[in-house]
Protein backbone atom coordinates (compact mmCIF):
# COMPACT_ATOMS: atom_id res chain seq x y z
CA UNK A 1 0.00 0.00 0.00
CA UNK A 2 1.61 3.49 -1.23
CA UNK A 3 0.43 6.52 1.56
CA UNK A 4 1.06 10.22 0.56
CA UNK A 5 3.94 11.36 2.68
CA UNK A 6 3.24 14.23 4.94
CA UNK A 7 3.63 17.10 2.94
CA UNK A 8 1.79 15.41 -0.23
CA UNK A 9 -1.53 15.17 2.61
CA UNK A 10 -0.85 18.58 3.35
CA UNK A 11 -0.73 19.95 0.08
CA UNK A 12 -4.29 17.52 -1.02
CA UNK A 13 -5.98 19.35 2.05
CA UNK A 14 -4.52 23.01 1.12
CA UNK A 15 -5.68 22.87 -2.12
CA UNK A 16 -9.39 21.87 -0.98
CA UNK A 17 -12.21 23.92 -0.73
CA UNK A 18 -12.84 24.99 2.83
CA UNK A 19 -16.00 23.59 2.96
CA UNK A 20 -14.84 20.11 0.98
CA UNK A 21 -12.37 19.12 3.62
CA UNK A 22 -13.78 16.69 5.64
CA UNK A 23 -15.00 15.02 2.19
CA UNK A 24 -11.13 15.32 1.03
CA UNK A 25 -10.08 13.37 4.02
CA UNK A 26 -12.21 10.65 3.35
CA UNK A 27 -11.10 10.69 0.09
CA UNK A 28 -7.65 10.50 0.86
CA UNK A 29 -7.95 7.60 3.59
CA UNK A 30 -10.10 5.92 1.64
CA UNK A 31 -7.84 5.57 -1.21
CA UNK A 32 -4.46 5.43 0.83
CA UNK A 33 -5.62 3.36 3.85
CA UNK A 34 -8.63 1.93 2.95
CA UNK A 35 -10.96 2.89 5.44
CA UNK A 36 -14.39 2.76 5.27
CA UNK A 37 -15.46 6.01 6.47
CA UNK A 38 -14.49 8.82 8.63
CA UNK A 39 -16.33 11.83 10.43
CA UNK A 40 -14.72 14.79 12.17
CA UNK A 41 -16.36 15.50 15.61
CA UNK A 42 -15.73 19.06 16.88
CA UNK A 43 -15.39 19.80 20.57
CA UNK A 44 -18.00 22.62 21.02
CA UNK A 45 -17.41 25.81 22.92
CA UNK A 46 -18.33 24.49 26.30
CA UNK A 47 -15.89 21.31 26.06
CA UNK A 48 -19.39 18.64 26.87
CA UNK A 49 -19.99 17.83 23.38
CA UNK A 50 -18.05 16.81 20.29
CA UNK A 51 -20.09 16.78 17.79
CA UNK A 52 -20.11 16.01 13.71
CA UNK A 53 -19.17 18.62 11.00
CA UNK A 54 -22.27 18.27 9.17
CA UNK A 55 -25.13 19.66 7.69
CA UNK A 56 -27.92 17.79 9.59
CA UNK A 57 -29.64 18.69 12.67
CA UNK A 58 -28.46 20.61 15.27
CA UNK A 59 -27.11 18.36 17.48
CA UNK A 60 -27.67 15.12 15.50
CA UNK A 61 -24.60 12.42 16.48
CA UNK A 62 -22.83 14.27 18.90
CA UNK A 63 -21.13 12.21 21.63
CA UNK A 64 -19.62 13.56 25.66
CA UNK A 65 -16.29 14.36 25.66
CA UNK A 66 -16.17 12.81 28.73
CA UNK A 67 -17.84 8.78 28.47
CA UNK A 68 -17.51 8.33 24.81
CA UNK A 69 -14.43 6.87 23.16
CA UNK A 70 -13.70 9.89 20.78
CA UNK A 71 -13.84 12.06 24.01
CA UNK A 72 -11.31 9.31 25.15
CA UNK A 73 -9.10 10.84 22.35
CA UNK A 74 -9.58 14.27 23.07
CA UNK A 75 -8.90 14.34 26.70
CA UNK A 76 -5.48 12.10 26.49
CA UNK A 77 -4.83 13.60 23.03
CA UNK A 78 -3.53 9.93 22.01
CA UNK A 79 -5.09 7.85 19.22
CA UNK A 80 -7.79 5.39 21.28
CA UNK A 81 -8.61 1.79 18.82
CA UNK A 82 -11.43 0.43 19.23
CA UNK A 83 -12.34 -3.20 17.80
CA UNK A 84 -15.94 -4.43 16.77
CA UNK A 85 -15.59 -7.85 15.66
CA UNK A 86 -15.36 -7.11 11.92
CA UNK A 87 -14.90 -3.42 12.53
CA UNK A 88 -12.11 -0.91 13.61
CA UNK A 89 -12.55 2.48 14.58
CA UNK A 90 -9.44 4.85 15.06
CA UNK A 91 -10.14 8.36 17.01
CA UNK A 92 -7.56 10.82 16.50
CA UNK A 93 -6.89 14.19 18.40
CA UNK A 94 -6.95 16.87 15.85
CA UNK A 95 -5.05 19.64 17.55
CA UNK A 96 -2.70 22.31 16.36
CA UNK A 97 0.43 23.34 18.44
CA UNK A 98 -1.61 22.28 21.93
CA UNK A 99 -4.93 23.86 21.20
CA UNK A 100 -7.75 20.91 21.12
CA UNK A 101 -9.93 21.12 18.53
CA UNK A 102 -11.34 18.23 17.36
CA UNK A 103 -11.20 14.58 16.79
CA UNK A 104 -10.78 12.50 13.94
CA UNK A 105 -13.21 8.91 13.80
CA UNK A 106 -11.97 6.45 11.26
CA UNK A 107 -13.58 3.54 9.87
CA UNK A 108 -12.13 0.46 8.76
CA UNK A 109 -12.74 -3.25 7.71
CA UNK A 110 -10.39 -5.26 10.41
CA UNK A 111 -8.23 -6.70 7.78
CA UNK A 112 -7.89 -3.53 6.47
CA UNK A 113 -6.14 -1.84 9.93
CA UNK A 114 -2.95 -2.49 11.09
CA UNK A 115 -0.78 -0.44 14.10
CA UNK A 116 1.32 0.69 11.68
CA UNK A 117 -0.57 3.02 10.12
CA UNK A 118 -1.47 4.93 12.81
CA UNK A 119 1.82 7.53 12.04
CA UNK A 120 0.65 8.53 8.75
CA UNK A 121 -3.53 8.34 9.95
CA UNK A 122 -1.67 11.35 12.67
CA UNK A 123 -0.27 13.25 10.03
CA UNK A 124 -3.49 13.05 8.31
CA UNK A 125 -4.95 14.65 11.49
CA UNK A 126 -2.17 16.84 12.36
CA UNK A 127 -2.50 18.83 8.37
CA UNK A 128 -6.45 18.94 8.92
CA UNK A 129 -5.96 20.62 12.00
CA UNK A 130 -4.07 23.34 10.60
CA UNK A 131 -6.19 23.68 7.57
CA UNK A 132 -9.65 23.83 9.93
CA UNK A 133 -8.01 27.31 11.06
CA UNK A 134 -7.59 28.65 7.95
CA UNK A 135 -10.44 27.09 6.78
CA UNK A 136 -12.62 29.02 9.43
CA UNK A 137 -11.60 32.86 7.48
CA UNK A 138 -13.95 31.35 4.43
CA UNK A 139 -16.51 29.55 6.26
CA UNK A 140 -18.87 28.73 9.01
CA UNK A 141 -18.61 25.77 8.74
CA UNK A 142 -16.92 24.25 11.15
CA UNK A 143 -17.76 27.14 13.69
CA UNK A 144 -21.58 26.17 13.51
CA UNK A 145 -20.34 22.74 14.77
CA UNK A 146 -19.02 23.68 17.69
CA UNK A 147 -22.35 25.33 18.69
CA UNK A 148 -24.56 22.84 20.86
CA UNK A 149 -26.44 25.94 21.21
CA UNK A 150 -27.60 29.00 20.21
CA UNK A 151 -24.47 31.35 21.00
CA UNK A 152 -25.53 35.13 22.39
CA UNK A 153 -24.67 37.74 20.70
CA UNK A 154 -22.22 38.93 23.51
CA UNK A 155 -20.89 35.35 23.54
CA UNK A 156 -20.11 35.25 19.87
CA UNK A 157 -18.24 38.65 20.21
CA UNK A 158 -16.28 37.19 23.21
CA UNK A 159 -14.89 34.10 21.43
CA UNK A 160 -14.09 36.08 18.37
CA UNK A 161 -11.77 37.61 21.01
CA UNK A 162 -9.77 34.81 21.59
CA UNK A 163 -6.86 33.32 20.40
CA UNK A 164 -7.42 29.55 21.01
CA UNK A 165 -8.46 27.77 24.59
CA UNK A 166 -4.99 26.20 24.84
CA UNK A 167 -0.91 26.80 23.64
CA UNK A 168 2.05 24.27 24.64
CA UNK A 169 5.97 25.08 23.57
CA UNK A 170 8.60 23.62 25.55
CA UNK A 171 9.11 26.46 27.99
CA UNK A 172 5.17 26.43 29.17
CA UNK A 173 1.62 24.71 28.57
CA UNK A 174 -1.43 27.01 28.56
CA UNK A 175 -5.32 26.06 29.23
CA UNK A 176 -8.34 28.49 29.36
CA UNK A 177 -12.16 28.81 29.41
CA UNK A 178 -14.78 31.02 29.68
CA UNK A 179 -18.32 29.88 31.48
CA UNK A 180 -21.21 29.95 30.83
CA UNK A 181 -19.73 29.30 27.53
CA UNK A 182 -22.54 30.39 25.67
CA UNK A 183 -23.89 33.74 27.54
CA UNK A 184 -20.76 35.41 29.03
CA UNK A 185 -20.72 38.46 30.02
CA UNK A 186 -16.93 40.21 29.93
CA UNK A 187 -14.75 37.62 30.71
CA UNK A 188 -11.35 37.16 28.38
CA UNK A 189 -7.73 36.11 27.81
CA UNK A 190 -5.29 36.51 25.37
CA UNK A 191 -2.24 35.86 24.80
CA UNK A 192 0.97 35.90 22.61
CA UNK A 193 4.34 34.69 22.19
CA UNK A 194 7.21 35.27 20.62
CA UNK A 195 10.72 33.94 20.31
CA UNK A 196 11.80 35.65 23.41
CA UNK A 197 8.38 36.78 25.65
CA UNK A 198 5.24 35.06 26.21
CA UNK A 199 2.55 37.82 26.96
CA UNK A 200 -0.44 36.89 28.93
CA UNK A 201 -3.47 39.08 29.67
CA UNK A 202 -6.71 38.39 31.37
CA UNK A 203 -9.52 40.71 32.50
CA UNK A 204 -12.67 40.56 34.44
CA UNK A 205 -15.84 42.47 32.40
CA UNK A 206 -17.89 45.02 33.93
CA UNK A 207 -21.28 44.78 33.54
CA UNK A 208 -23.47 41.67 31.25
CA UNK A 209 -24.78 41.46 27.80
CA UNK A 210 -23.41 43.50 24.48
CA UNK A 211 -21.95 46.79 26.90
CA UNK A 212 -19.86 44.28 28.68
CA UNK A 213 -18.98 42.65 25.36
CA UNK A 214 -17.77 46.11 23.81
CA UNK A 215 -16.26 47.22 26.64
CA UNK A 216 -13.85 43.81 26.12
CA UNK A 217 -13.19 44.14 22.48
CA UNK A 218 -11.87 48.02 23.13
CA UNK A 219 -9.28 46.79 25.53
CA UNK A 220 -8.59 43.83 24.27
CA UNK A 221 -7.87 45.26 20.78
CA UNK A 222 -5.95 48.47 22.45
CA UNK A 223 -3.69 46.15 24.13
CA UNK A 224 -2.73 44.02 20.86
CA UNK A 225 -2.23 47.29 19.33
CA UNK A 226 0.36 48.18 21.57
CA UNK A 227 1.47 45.15 22.01
CA UNK A 228 2.02 44.64 18.24
CA UNK A 229 3.27 48.44 18.14
CA UNK A 230 6.48 47.16 19.64
CA UNK A 231 5.37 48.91 23.24
CA UNK A 232 6.49 47.51 26.66
CA UNK A 233 3.84 46.34 29.05
CA UNK A 234 3.60 49.99 30.90
CA UNK A 235 2.63 51.04 27.56
CA UNK A 236 0.10 48.66 26.54
CA UNK A 237 -1.53 49.16 29.66
CA UNK A 238 -1.59 53.15 29.36
CA UNK A 239 -2.50 52.82 25.71
CA UNK A 240 -5.40 50.59 26.83
CA UNK A 241 -6.21 52.64 29.82
CA UNK A 242 -6.67 55.72 27.40
CA UNK A 243 -8.68 53.97 25.12
CA UNK A 244 -11.23 52.84 27.42
CA UNK A 245 -11.14 56.23 29.39
CA UNK A 246 -11.49 58.16 26.15
CA UNK A 247 -14.36 56.43 24.88
CA UNK A 248 -16.32 55.88 28.38
CA UNK A 249 -14.91 58.78 30.22
CA UNK A 250 -15.36 56.82 33.15
CA UNK A 251 -18.62 55.37 33.20
CA UNK A 252 -16.86 52.01 32.21
CA UNK A 253 -13.76 50.28 33.29
CA UNK A 254 -12.01 47.13 33.21
CA UNK A 255 -10.38 45.15 35.72
CA UNK A 256 -7.17 43.52 34.21
CA UNK A 257 -4.56 41.64 34.67
CA UNK A 258 -1.32 41.77 32.45
CA UNK A 259 2.10 39.42 32.53
CA UNK A 260 5.12 39.15 30.16
CA UNK A 261 7.52 36.19 30.97
CA UNK A 262 10.87 35.76 29.69
CA UNK A 263 11.12 32.60 28.29
CA UNK A 264 15.02 32.11 28.79
CA UNK A 265 14.99 32.46 32.83
CA UNK A 266 10.89 32.70 34.58
CA UNK A 267 11.13 36.33 34.97
CA UNK A 268 7.82 37.97 34.65
CA UNK A 269 6.43 41.82 34.92
CA UNK A 270 2.99 42.26 35.59
CA UNK A 271 0.60 45.05 35.96
CA UNK A 272 -2.36 44.55 38.69
CA UNK A 273 -4.98 46.61 37.48
CA UNK A 274 -7.91 45.95 39.74
CA UNK A 275 -7.51 42.47 38.22
CA UNK A 276 -8.90 38.82 38.39
CA UNK A 277 -6.44 36.96 40.86
CA UNK A 278 -3.17 34.64 40.29
CA UNK A 279 -2.69 31.72 42.80
CA UNK A 280 0.32 28.99 42.09
CA UNK A 281 1.08 25.35 42.62
CA UNK A 282 4.24 25.43 44.04
CA UNK A 283 5.83 21.63 45.43
CA UNK A 284 2.41 20.51 46.55
CA UNK A 285 1.69 24.12 48.37
CA UNK A 286 -1.26 25.85 47.16
CA UNK A 287 -1.12 29.98 47.57
CA UNK A 288 -2.44 33.47 46.12
CA UNK A 289 0.64 35.90 44.75
CA UNK A 290 -0.01 39.00 46.41
CA UNK A 291 0.40 41.54 43.72
CA UNK A 292 -0.11 45.85 44.59
CA UNK A 293 -3.42 47.11 43.00
CA UNK A 294 -4.00 49.89 40.60
CA UNK A 295 -6.75 50.95 39.10
CA UNK A 296 -8.81 49.63 36.46
CA UNK A 297 -8.47 50.47 32.79
CA UNK A 298 -10.40 53.55 31.73
CA UNK A 299 -11.59 54.64 35.33
CA UNK A 300 -9.63 58.02 35.31
CA UNK A 301 -7.90 59.98 32.63
CA UNK A 302 -3.79 59.14 32.43
CA UNK A 303 -3.76 56.54 35.32
CA UNK A 304 0.47 55.97 35.76
CA UNK A 305 1.16 52.03 35.76
CA UNK A 306 4.20 50.30 36.76
CA UNK A 307 5.30 46.93 36.86
CA UNK A 308 5.94 44.48 39.73
CA UNK A 309 8.31 41.58 38.86
CA UNK A 310 8.38 38.06 39.96
CA UNK A 311 10.12 35.13 38.77
CA UNK A 312 8.48 31.00 38.05
CA UNK A 313 10.45 27.56 38.44
CA UNK A 314 10.26 25.01 36.34
CA UNK A 315 7.51 23.23 37.89
CA UNK A 316 5.38 26.15 38.93
CA UNK A 317 1.38 26.26 38.13
CA UNK A 318 -0.39 29.42 37.90
CA UNK A 319 -4.15 29.88 37.99
CA UNK A 320 -5.68 32.96 36.82
CA UNK A 321 -8.83 33.27 38.18
CA UNK A 322 -12.00 35.96 37.91
CA UNK A 323 -14.67 37.15 40.63
CA UNK A 324 -16.71 34.87 39.20
CA UNK A 325 -15.09 31.94 40.70
CA UNK A 326 -13.76 32.55 44.05
CA UNK A 327 -16.85 34.91 44.63
CA UNK A 328 -19.75 32.40 43.96
CA UNK A 329 -22.05 30.88 46.63
CA UNK A 330 -23.31 27.74 47.44
CA UNK A 331 -27.19 27.27 48.13
CA UNK A 332 -26.45 27.58 51.67
CA UNK A 333 -24.82 30.71 51.15
CA UNK A 334 -21.36 29.36 51.31
CA UNK A 335 -18.47 31.22 49.09
CA UNK A 336 -16.46 28.77 47.21
CA UNK A 337 -13.46 30.26 49.20
CA UNK A 338 -9.85 29.52 49.87
CA UNK A 339 -10.44 26.33 50.80
CA UNK A 340 -12.77 24.89 48.22
CA UNK A 341 -10.48 26.81 45.38
CA UNK A 342 -7.17 24.89 47.29
CA UNK A 343 -9.27 21.78 46.97
CA UNK A 344 -9.86 22.05 43.76
CA UNK A 345 -6.47 22.89 42.18
CA UNK A 346 -4.87 19.47 44.09
CA UNK A 347 -7.73 17.70 42.98
CA UNK A 348 -6.39 18.84 39.27
CA UNK A 349 -2.95 18.56 39.82
CA UNK A 350 -2.62 15.32 37.37
CA UNK A 351 -4.17 16.81 34.48
CA UNK A 352 -2.68 19.17 31.85
CA UNK A 353 -3.34 22.75 31.80
CA UNK A 354 -6.16 22.28 28.67
CA UNK A 355 -7.88 20.33 30.89
CA UNK A 356 -7.80 21.88 34.30
CA UNK A 357 -9.80 24.98 33.26
CA UNK A 358 -12.95 23.14 32.75
CA UNK A 359 -12.48 20.76 35.34
CA UNK A 360 -11.92 23.45 37.74
CA UNK A 361 -15.33 24.95 36.59
CA UNK A 362 -17.37 21.58 36.91
CA UNK A 363 -16.43 21.43 40.67
CA UNK A 364 -17.41 25.40 40.73
CA UNK A 365 -20.87 24.21 39.43
CA UNK A 366 -21.81 21.41 42.13
CA UNK A 367 -21.04 23.72 44.81
CA UNK A 368 -23.09 26.57 43.19
CA UNK A 369 -26.04 23.63 42.89
CA UNK A 370 -28.71 24.91 41.25
CA UNK A 371 -28.72 28.57 41.89
CA UNK A 372 -28.44 30.40 38.47
CA UNK A 373 -24.57 32.11 38.01
CA UNK A 374 -24.73 35.62 38.32
CA UNK A 375 -21.64 36.42 36.93
CA UNK A 376 -19.42 34.47 34.27
CA UNK A 377 -16.21 32.82 35.84
CA UNK A 378 -12.83 32.75 33.63
CA UNK A 379 -10.41 30.10 34.86
CA UNK A 380 -6.64 29.96 32.55
CA UNK A 381 -3.80 27.65 34.19
CA UNK A 382 -0.45 27.83 32.97
CA UNK A 383 2.49 25.26 33.40
CA UNK A 384 5.60 27.00 33.61
CA UNK A 385 8.59 24.33 32.44
CA UNK A 386 11.40 26.61 31.76
CA UNK A 387 13.54 27.05 28.34
CA UNK A 388 15.33 23.79 28.42
CA UNK A 389 19.22 23.80 29.20
CA UNK A 390 18.46 28.04 30.04
CA UNK A 391 20.53 28.98 32.89
CA UNK A 392 18.29 31.31 35.47
CA UNK A 393 19.87 34.61 36.32
CA UNK A 394 20.52 35.91 39.88
CA UNK A 395 19.67 34.82 43.25
CA UNK A 396 16.11 35.50 44.01
CA UNK A 397 14.65 31.77 43.15
CA UNK A 398 11.33 32.70 45.69
CA UNK A 399 9.04 33.51 42.57
CA UNK A 400 7.09 36.12 44.61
Amino acid sequence: MTVARPEEVAGILRRAAPHALVAEVRDLLARDYRAAGAELLMADYALARLRPVTDGPEGAGSVSVRTSAPGRAFGSQEAHVVSRGSEVTVHLPVSVRGDRLAVLSVDFPADAYAPGLLGGLRDVADALGHEILVADRDTDLFLRARRATRLTLAAEMQWELLPGRSASRPEYALGGQLEPAYAIFGDCFDWSASAEHLTLTVNNGMGDGIDAALLTSLAVSALRNARRSGLDLVDQASLADQAVHGQYQGRLHLAMLLLRFELDTGEVEVIDAGSPRIWRLRQGTVERIELEAQLPLGMFEDTVYTCQRLRVLPGDRLFLLSDGVYDVASPSGEAYGVRALGRAVMNTRLLPPSQVPQAILDELTRHRGEVQASDDAMVVCLDWHGRPGAQTRGSSAQGN
